[in-house]
């Protein structure tokens, strides 16, 4: 460039070019190219930092109680996964990573809001989120994100209120309510905030599966024209119950089988037979075929991205809101759905916070790695303000006491310093949604130690997470300095 430039100022010609009865006629005409050489520069360099300045897409992907070991990447030698096995070895694969809660609402409570189980203003499957709350989607509006929420929400206490639209997304496609959130083949959904019927799934039919929908929405939403970067809230409602999925994906699995029988004759065969009626008659072929799908979706979306010129600069991050379910006939057992964690869905052992966590930014990540930091929901949002270089403390209400991971997210990453993670969970009495609270569970890693305490008037249990991730062994009457450490924690996280 520089070399052709001094020559055309040298010069000071132009060449011009035409037709005259079939030839070409050229010759050279003396101008002042100085004025367009100098646009020119200033063109390029305004170019270039434009380039510079250009944010990334970011695509979130939540799923609803998967577990930790349930793909591939993770160690599940069952369940087929491709698409997110390709995720792992072209981003990062995180192993300690933690969900916000061990259930759903106050799980996605922290993870919209940055905050975990010592500032929510509750830590039971009932909390919703605040009029006065401020989202993650409203801080990427500070960066001039164009926002959207495909999926399930369940955090919404009032319409127009607390809905998707007045917490900072300019696109709603989904479930609004909890119980909504809990039904494979819905048979209403919502679009900005109006009800629309899905006559598919009417009549006893089941013509249009959730999560396909959403994943549709998602990728007409990528396809569009647009000057500002997007962000993607894409929360599918499964492998949660109640367990169905297009013959297509169950068909692929030919496994041991107890059939789920729902209700029989109006008398629920198990506890959750209220809330999942219906039979299941091969329920582990369903629920590994339920994430085949959802493997199968993420496929589509980096396709889309990668046909589209878009998957470079975006960020896709996929993980679950806590760990597996034993509801509707789901067999976390056999699956060994926690890997080598104790405990499960409603759980604060490692089973039932512990998720499997996926980021993959190609313009930043060149090849796949393993992390080991512990970090859980509560550092999405900050990191998301930090890569979209919005200063929270320039963000009105915001409340968050997570921090930003951004230093992770490349193939140099910088040392996170050592802190404590806290969750709490607010066990609810007899119906799991009955809004009844009973024992308030408290649980708290730094390091290799993690405490729990399944009650406030409980005994602390102290594991050593590193030499026993099972948790199977206390060590909190040999190592009671430690101990009283958490303890301390706990009972003043109680009084706050």
């Amino acid at each position: 460039m520089p070399f052709l430039m001094g020559h055309i100022f040298k010069s000071g010609y132009k060449t011009i070019i035409s037709l005259h009865k079939g030839k070409v006629n050229m010759r050279l005409k003396r101008i002042n190219l100085l004025p367009a050489l100098l646009g020119i520069v200033l063109l390029s360099a305004f170019t270039v930092s434009a380039e510079q300045e250009k944010k990334p897409n970011i695509i979130f992907i939540l799923t609803d109680d998967l577990g930790f070991n349930q793909i591939g990447a993770y160690g599940d030698t069952v369940i087929k996964t491709p698409n997110l096995d390709d995720m792992a070895n072209n981003g990062i694969r995180f192993d300690q990573a933690y969900a916000g809660n061990t259930v759903c609402s106050p799980s996605r409570v922290s993870l919209f809001t940055g905050r975990d189980g010592r500032y929510m203003s509750n830590n039971s499957n009932t909390v919703q989120l605040e009029e006065i709350d401020i989202t993650m989607a409203h801080v990427l509006k500070h960066a001039d994100y164009d926002t959207a929420l495909f999926g399930k929400y369940s955090i919404g206490s009032k319409m127009g209120v607390t809905d998707p639209l007045a917490m900072g997304f300019d696109t709603w496609y989904g479930m609004y309510s909890i119980l909504e959130g809990h039904r494979q083949y819905p048979k209403i959904l919502w679009r900005d905030g109006v009800k629309e019927r899905i006559t598919e799934n009417e009549g006893g039919r089941k013509g249009a599966y959730a999560s396909e929908l959403f994943t549709n929405e998602a990728i007409s939403y990528i396809k569009q024209e647009r000057e500002n970067p997007f962000f993607i809230m894409l929360a599918y409602p499964s492998p949660h119950a109640d367990l169905a999925v297009p013959k297509q994906y169950s068909d692929q699995y030919d496994l041991p089988e107890t059939p789920y029988l729902g209700m029989q004759n109006g008398i629920p065969t198990d506890k959750y037979a209220w809330y999942y009626p219906e039979p299941v008659e091969k329920p582990n072929a369903v629920l590994a075929g339920m994430v085949t799908a959802l493997d199968d979706y993420v496929g589509r979306i980096m396709s889309e991205l990668e046909a589209s010129g878009q998957l470079d600069n975006t960020i896709i991050v996929f993980t679950s809101d806590n760990g597996p379910h034993d509801e509707g006939g789901a067999d976390p057992e056999f699956f060994k759905a926690a890997g080598p964690y104790k405990g499960q869905k409603r759980d604060l052992y490692d089973g039932g916070i512990h998720v499997p966590m996926l980021i993959q930014w190609p313009e930043k990540i060149k090849k796949g790695r393993v992390d080991n930091t512990p970090w859980l929901f509560a550092d999405v949002l900050p990191t998301f303000a930090d890569i979209a270089e919005v200063n929270l403390d320039l963000v009105p209400r915001v409340k968050t006491n997570g921090v930003s991971i951004k230093d992770l997210l490349s193939d140099s990453p910088v040392k996170m310093a050592e802190r404590t993670l806290y969750w709490e969970f607010s066990k609810q009495v007899g119906d799991p949604n009955s809004g009844v609270i009973g024992d308030t569970y408290q649980a708290a890693r730094r390091g290799e130690w993690k405490a729990v305490r399944y009650g406030f008037d409980a005994p602390l249990e102290l594991f050593n997470i590193t030499s026993d991730p099972g948790e199977r062994h206390n060590l909190a009457a040999k190592q009671k300095s430690i101990a009283k450490e958490f303890y301390d924690m706990f009972e003043k996280y109680k009084s706050e």
